[in-house]
């Protein structure tokens, strides 16, 4: 498992019955999570410092409790990149902080390409990927379905003061535009995805993971350069195994480039513990 162990603007304090108890900056919030099956806290008192908790309904959906007045936003930084964070309905904050394992995985792969990588973010939400590529010196074109994401994408980027680099912002469903950029010829050195469990597209268009991710995949090879550098797929779809995303890639990618397909687990370590929450998966090809 790739553990995401470099942040200073957020850890996670303890974790116990179905939920995680994590800092951001200087905030505590409690959320859910369907891993934390076990019961034993390991820092009990540091429970009561809880700014809000995250509380799911029994028919579904849930609330936020504020124990404490909240801004509406607040900043977080990962190394050189900063992400605006807001408590959200269905209990995100508009970032995942296990995804630093790919960002770092990304700025690396760019940096030491020594050339200019055009890199396609799909399904980029709030940008996360977008603000690492865009660091790492990569032009990038973000598209995600919901106005609302592009927007705080847009947020990210300039909190990071990379305003002035290279990055086209695309509203739109995820497969038309692929198959536009085809038509176009357009091409990209580098494609990410983290396609939903489930989701619509702008117009209605219905996403389902298991029917949808190997032909996604394999339409988007039509819109990689002649020289690609990798082509990054993330998933919080629970059942599927990191293994199938690789299998997926060496049918795919490695059958017309070559290169080298791989998957696994990402994770977040909880303060002063061996435990690891397990948060994902990935299947990454490299050239």
């Amino acid at each position: 498992m790739d553990i995401a162990k470099d942040w200073q603007d957020y850890e996670i304090i303890d974790m116990a019955n179905g939920e995680k108890l994590e800092k951001w900056k200087d905030i505590i919030l409690v959320r859910p999570d369907p891993q934390i099956i076990w019961k034993d806290k390991s820092h009990p008192e540091e429970w009561k410092k809880q700014n809000a908790r995250y509380i799911r309904s029994k028919t579904g959906g849930g609330y936020w409790e504020y124990k404490n007045k909240l801004p509406a936003s607040w900043q977080v930084s990962y190394k050189n990149l900063t992400f605006n964070i807001k408590p959200m309905g269905f209990k995100h904050t508009g970032l995942f902080p296990e995804q630093a394992v790919n960002w770092d995985w990304m700025i690396n792969k760019i940096k030491t390409s020594k050339r200019d990588i055009k890199v396609l973010n799909l399904f980029a939400y709030t940008g996360g990927a977008t603000v690492a590529c865009l660091s790492a010196g990569a032009s990038v074109c973000h598209v995600d379905s919901s106005k609302g994401m592009v927007t705080w994408a847009k947020e990210n980027v300039q909190a990071s003061r990379l305003g002035e680099k290279p990055v086209r912002y695309i509203v739109d469903d995820v497969v038309k535009f692929v198959n536009r950029e085809i038509r176009r010829g357009n091409k990209y050195d580098a494609i990410i995805m983290d396609p939903p469990s489930y989701g619509r597209g702008t117009n209605g268009e219905v996403w389902q993971f298991e029917d949808g991710i190997y032909d996604l995949v394999e339409l988007c090879s039509k819109v990689l350069s002649d020289n690609p550098l990798f082509f990054l797929i993330n998933s919080y779809t629970t059942g599927i195994s990191s293994k199938v995303l690789e299998n997926i890639l060496n049918l795919t990618i490695s059958k017309k480039y070559n290169g080298k397909a791989y998957s696994g687990e990402i994770g977040l370590p909880e303060r002063n513990s061996k435990l690891v929450l397990p948060c994902g998966i990935y299947g990454r090809w490299e050239n």
